[in-house]
């Protein structure tokens, strides 16, 4: 059990009452290191680049940002900070962000290190490009109305 959840248990609230965006939080606050700042960036950036981004909280403690699918998960290890685009291997990376999970045919994650410098830009442009890949591909799976003869 993390800190977040054994404090948010002690509050008399369940995980489950909690809404992504607080669990999202009580994540950096719980970090409280490089880690945290770089997931808070991050985070920032992402609404910065989709407004409508949606903020989700899986697979037992994973942030998830989606538009019409996953477009990114914010995972956490002790050395790095990954970034792991679901349908990343379809994306144009003209900056190379995408420094991990490259041998896979769907995703591909950045790998942030403490002290490494993100490119803000490159991401926003990234995160864009998957919201406007999840949305082409939502638009092909819509089925299709029959023609009148």
């Amino acid at each position: 059990m993390t800190k977040a959840t054994t404090a948010m248990k002690k509050s008399g609230s369940k995980e489950g009452e909690n809404t992504p965006s607080q669990l999202i939080d009580a994540r950096i606050n719980e970090l409280s290191d490089w880690r945290g700042e770089v997931l808070a960036r991050a985070r920032a950036l992402i609404k910065q680049a989709d407004p409508e981004v949606v903020e989700e909280w899986k697979w037992r403690g994973v942030p998830v940002w989606e538009h019409a699918g996953i477009i990114c998960t914010g995972e956490t290890y002790k050395t790095v900070v990954k970034m792991t685009f679901a349908k990343g291997a379809s994306l144009e990376d003209p900056a190379g962000l995408f420094n991990s999970s490259l041998e896979g045919n769907t995703r591909r994650a950045i790998d942030i290190h403490e002290g490494d410098k993100i490119d803000e830009e490159a991401l926003k442009a990234l995160i864009r490009a998957a919201v406007a890949l999840n949305m082409s591909v939502r638009a092909t799976a819509r089925p299709q109305k029959p023609k009148s003869a």
